[in-house]
């Protein structure tokens, strides 16, 4: 793991040339400076991008040959955008442990004196997460394009829209749990485990939840945002646009990201 780095760009608080007073720069600001600090170590090690998807890729080799005939098409129209969704999970998920490095090593209780706003400290991270989702999306059709994979442009970057949205979400829920977390790494990774898993299975990410599924399992399943956000997925990387799968999608991700900035700026105001 890179060393995270802990510099902020100044903020200038004063009297300015000519006794005229120089204000603090605003929210906008302070969350653009911490997203790029986020985002300086990807910069410097892109390979660490291409890590993270050693995992999905595994997932397309070993599960695309036993993908079950779907009668019109390829079978990867159905399975990848439920991987690129599952990405986005399981990265926006581990995020928080780079803040857990953060206070293991006291640079975060630095950043919470420092006259950025903490709501900032916490936005700034979120949005972070839009980049390597993107970016590990767009690797992932360009992987599967050439094995009979029929891409729709349009489509496809809608797609990517609602699944970074998602992990806007999901990344701040990382945050507020590393937060709560504080001094027992072991109880984030346990939480942290304990869910991903079967939020990904409920979707129907690798096996369809479908009416053949006992009826407590269609519940749980009906209850999971991922849920309608796979299923939109699968209809925008199709071509298709159908109101009330694709809207049902975007308002799931649209409500886990709402969901994960309240909570994670509540917990982040709360921190010492």
């Amino acid at each position: 793991m890179s060393t995270i780095e802990t510099t902020i760009p100044p903020t200038s608080v004063g009297a300015g040339p000519a006794g005229i007073e120089r204000r603090a720069p605003g929210f906008a600001a302070d969350t653009w400076n911490v997203m790029t600090r986020e985002l300086k170590p990807m910069l410097r090690e892109p390979a660490s991008v291409f890590f993270a998807m050693v995992q999905p890729l595994v997932f397309l080799a070993l599960f695309a040959p036993l993908l079950p005939d779907v009668g019109s098409g390829s079978a990867l129209q159905w399975f990848v955008p439920g991987i690129i969704a599952m990405t986005a999970l399981m990265g926006a998920s581990m995020t928080g442990s780079n803040l857990t490095l953060e206070m293991n090593t006291g640079s975060h209780e630095r950043l919470l004196v420092s006259p950025l706003r903490r709501s900032s400290l916490l936005v700034g991270r979120a949005l972070k997460e839009v980049v390597p989702v993107l970016v590990q999306g767009l690797i992932i059709v360009a992987v599967v394009t050439p094995f009979s994979f029929e891409l729709h442009v349009v489509g496809v970057l809608v797609g990517l829209l609602v699944v970074a949205v998602f992990a806007v979400g999901i990344g701040s829920l990382s945050f507020a749990l590393a937060l709560v977390s504080k001094g027992q790494d072991w109880l984030f990774w346990t939480v942290q485990q304990t869910l991903i898993f079967p939020l990904l299975l409920l979707a129907g990410v690798l096996l369809p939840v479908d009416d053949g599924a006992p009826g407590w399992l269609r519940v749980l399943a009906d209850l999971n945002p991922l849920s309608y956000i796979v299923e939109a997925e699968r209809a925008l990387f199709a071509g298709e646009f159908p109101l009330g799968t694709v809207g049902a999608g975007a308002g799931a991700a649209a409500a886990v990201a709402a969901l994960g900035l309240v909570v994670g700026l509540r917990t982040m105001r709360r921190a010492d």
